[in-house]
């Protein structure tokens, strides 16, 4: 693993100057009208996937990056752009993540690759966890999965929501629990492939930001998938499966659920977005306050808004730290003894709200309006501190870990 280093190598830059000009050329002049309309940019997505950003072997470069600095870098530049575009853009990464974390090396080696497609016929994939009953509990999941061994194959029976993808995906990735007696313990994740009879898109939510990223209800009637679509493998299951029961009797080692092992690995990829959205609503306020007149000189010189400036500008760095140190820790092998991983995406989405409102205020009038984009950025900041784990779960794994 390499030494820890808060300075981009060569290559790094690179990288970081291409994802920049794309998201600068290509998301940023069309962040608006995708807003309006709400709908997934297939286009740009199409765009990504030409320029190489789009695909598996991309994600892979940056995700095996020995300093653990390619995913925040690459996620902090695309949505720098627009929140909404790159979440349609980096969406399937959260359901290869799932795979990655939970899934043998023959399953990554089918499953990834459909998960993107390729230049000329581009695919997304769904993670589906989140239940109308079970957001942040997730003990109180419903959706079963049944083996049925004469068979071998699980059914799967119940309903996901807030699915990025869910619906229009080529592949989902879905968690379901096996064993009701062992709650959140009991749960387990499953490929659905593409075109498996009994899944079905449900309610698509209108939202208040981030509205060029489809997110939608998943419905699961009856779906039949083969035994090898239960990642890991029944055998791995089984053993974990009795582990979580011995513990349940004696008590020992804390069992790691499905569900948890993805949103661990994919917390300060999260933080790293909201540093991209905190960041563009700084660079626009910025500008704007040095440019903007009022009682005779730009506004940027006067205290008032100078230390606004000033504290947003400090805060964006600090959570871009947070989310560096937790990323190079992960890929350093080093334990998220306090729970670090949780506090970088818990202070970069609360610095993501906090500035882009900040943003909103320097501009006045202007900002309240979409003639500016920091209105939508406002609006897109909200979801940092709601999805993959709110602020207040982000508070409850931190203050544990600390506890122990």
């Amino acid at each position: 693993m390499g030494d820890f280093t808060l300075e981009l190598d060569e290559d790094q830059r690179q990288v970081r100057d291409w994802l920049h000009g794309f998201a600068a050329d290509v998301i940023r002049p069309a962040a608006a009208e995708w807003d309006e309309r709400e709908e997934t940019p297939w286009p740009i997505i199409q765009e990504a996937a030409k320029t190489g950003i789009y695909s598996l072997d991309f994600y892979a470069q940056q995700f095996f990056d020995p300093t653990g600095l390619g995913i925040p870098m690459a996620m902090e530049e695309l949505f720098w752009g627009d929140a909404g575009i790159a979440l349609s853009i980096v969406g399937t990464g959260l359901a290869a993540v799932g795979v990655l974390a939970n899934g043998t090396e023959e399953q990554m080696g089918t499953w990834l690759p459909q998960m993107y497609g390729d230049a000329t016929d581009v695919k997304v994939a769904a993670f589906c966890s989140s239940e109308p009953d079970a957001g942040s509990d997730v003990s109180s999941m419903r959706t079963r999965a049944v083996y049925d061994e004469a068979k071998d194959e699980w059914v799967l029976n119940g309903t996901k929501t807030w699915a990025t993808n869910g619906g229009i995906a080529n592949v989902h990735v879905v968690v379901a629990v096996v064993d009701p007696e062992l709650g959140s313990k009991g749960h387990a994740s499953f490929i659905v492939p593409p075109n498996t009879p009994g899944l079905s898109q449900g309610q698509k939510f209108r939202k208040h930001g981030i509205r060029a990223s489809h997110t939608a209800e998943v419905v699961l009637e009856d779906v039949r998938v083969p035994g090898s679509c239960l990642l890991g493998g029944k055998e791995k299951l089984d053993e974990r499966l009795a582990r979580a029961r011995e513990k349940a009797r004696t008590g020992g080692e804390r069992v790691k659920n499905a569900a948890m092992a993805t949103f661990e690995a994919s917390r300060p990829s999260v933080g790293a977005m909201a540093v991209g959205t905190a960041r563009a609503a700084y660079e626009v306020a910025l500008d704007y306050a040095k440019t903007r007149v009022q009682f005779g000189r730009p506004i940027i010189e006067h205290q008032g808004v100078a230390f606004q400036l000033a504290d947003m500008a400090t805060e964006i760095d600090a959570a871009r730290l947070l989310v560096w140190r937790a990323s190079w820790m992960a890929t350093a092998g080093k334990p998220f003894t306090r729970a670090e991983g949780s506090m970088s995406k818990l202070y970069a989405s609360e610095v993501a709200k906090k500035v882009t409102a900040q943003a909103v205020q320097i501009l006045g009038g202007n900002g309240y309006t979409r003639e500016y984009p920091v209105e939508r950025m406002h609006r897109d900041a909200a979801i940092y501190t709601i999805f993959e784990g709110t602020s207040e779960i982000q508070r409850m794994v931190i203050g544990r870990a600390l506890a122990r």
